[in-house]
């Protein structure tokens, strides 16, 4: 089979790259030039672990190739994946479809032949319909389904999560389009892969529905992380104990400094507008988003608050940027938040992230960037853990004592024991975990009133 991916982003490059793998004949679309010479010559534009061997295999083997013609990309494909940006448009929340619906057009005037038309962008419920009017529109004569096929990649596992899915959704609702699809995915229903058919509006639903439900379950954890400071208990064992259950899971249950990235923030914004339009409000969903804002910029104050008062004059060090590890990532990540915090009550702010400097220098260029953790460190008042990347789990905590002015720690990510940190000389604080000291519980820093 032979498929064109509109789009060489996150979402399009990777599944471009992957299906590329499972023998079908991609060719990845992107308008930008640069970036498709990039590709061209084997460089990644993005961090992802395994998608530079990935790219570099499959584009060896003539399966994988790129082009910033779209109307030679679309003409002789069995299927189009629309994979462009969805951005929350500016003041409103709801999802920029924009691109989407641009590429609509423009595959409309150029396919031929029976074509399925796929959207794998996340996109609201009812853009199927659209696009399928859109080009109905522009080409009266065309042969074509629109179908909806939502990703459900993890940045940092998004090789992984492609190959072995937990779940294939594809909204299709002709036979035609729904054979095309198995023939796509065949590889993953050998190896008995769930793949759900549904409505359009079922699988473009099912995407907003996942990613809110489990910005959802973050939140959670994060406030009954602040009750355990509260109350004395370990929010640790109060994830591993409902974890445990079953009907709830363990994934997402790590308390921190709130969600961020590419999907939650702007899938809970557009999914809270859709309902609002539709008459029927998503009060828990609102809820979530303006805790989750307010817990991000908090952690600025729980950090000057653990300074003593105030962080005028002092340096901190940050390690970890990006909203998660794995990725170079900033989009929303709690770094934007904290950081400008910081430098507003007068803190010297040194940084260091394995990825995603180059990215931060745009949006946050009053910092220092540092080229390790020690660096970093050197010198520093106080050292805050902000994104748990595995080389910060494994810290020489007799050179970072050495290292800092005093050694003092906030560890937003909850990487290390708050025993071992006591025993090692410092003064310690994280997310949810009291401990005792010499038969005395040992409380958090008073937060401002």
């Amino acid at each position: 089979m032979k498929i064109a991916m509109i789009g060489t982003g996150y979402v399009g490059l990777v599944s471009g790259a992957c299906f590329a793998e499972f023998g079908t004949k991609v060719i990845c679309v992107d308008k930008d030039e640069s970036k498709i010479q990039r590709l061209m010559r084997g460089e990644i534009p993005i961090y992802e672990p395994g998608l530079d061997e990935l790219v570099q295999r499959n584009t060896a083997a003539g399966r994988l190739s790129f082009t910033t013609s779209l109307p030679a990309a679309v003409s002789d494909v069995d299927a189009v994946f629309i994979a462009v940006g969805t951005p929350t448009r500016r003041g409103d929340g709801h999802a920029d479809l924009s691109y989407v619906y641009a590429a609509a057009r423009e595959i409309a005037q150029n396919i031929k032949g029976y074509t399925v038309i796929v959207t794998k962008s996340t996109v609201p419920v009812g853009t199927g319909r659209e696009v399928e009017r859109i080009i109905r529109e522009t080409r009266p004569d065309a042969d074509f389904d629109v179908t909806s096929n939502p990703e459900f990649l993890r940045e940092g596992s998004a090789i992984s999560d492609f190959m072995r899915p937990d779940r294939v959704v594809i909204g299709a609702e002709t036979e035609r389009a729904r054979e095309v699809m198995r023939q796509l995915y065949q590889v993953l229903y050998l190896i008995e892969t769930p793949i759900l058919f549904t409505s359009l509006e079922t699988s473009e639903l099912i995407k907003y529905a996942a990613n809110t439900f489990l910005a959802t379950k973050i939140t959670f954890i994060n406030e009954i992380a602040d009750l355990c400071e509260q109350v004395g208990a370990d929010i640790h064992d109060i994830a591993k104990g409902i974890g445990l259950d079953g009907r709830i899971g363990r994934k997402f249950l790590h308390a921190g400094p709130g969600y961020g990235g590419s999907c939650f923030p702007k899938d809970t914004l557009a999914l809270v507008q859709t309902a609002r339009d539709s008459g029927a409000p998503l009060r828990i969903v609102e809820t979530v988003i303006d805790i989750n804002a307010k817990r991000k910029r908090s952690m600025a104050e729980r950090i000057i608050a653990f300074a003593g008062g105030s962080v005028a004059g002092k340096t901190v060090a940050i390690l970890g940027l990006t909203f998660k590890p794995n990725t170079d990532d900033m989009r929303d990540a709690p770094s934007l938040d904290i950081v400008p915090a910081l430098l507003a009550a007068g803190a010297t702010v040194k940084a260091y992230d394995p990825a995603g400097m180059a990215e931060a220098r745009s949006l946050l260029p009053e910092i220092t960037y540092c080229t390790d953790a020690y660096t970093a460190m050197d010198g520093a008042d106080i050292l805050t853990i902000l994104t748990e990347w595995n080389e910060f789990r494994s810290l020489n905590l007799a050179k970072v004592k050495a290292l800092m002015a005093e050694p003092a720690m906030i560890d937003l990510r909850n990487v290390y024991e708050p025993e071992v940190m006591d025993k090692a000389g410092f003064r310690y604080e994280c997310i949810g975990r009291p401990f005792v000291r010499k038969g005395m519980r040992q409380e958090r820093t008073p937060q401002p009133a």
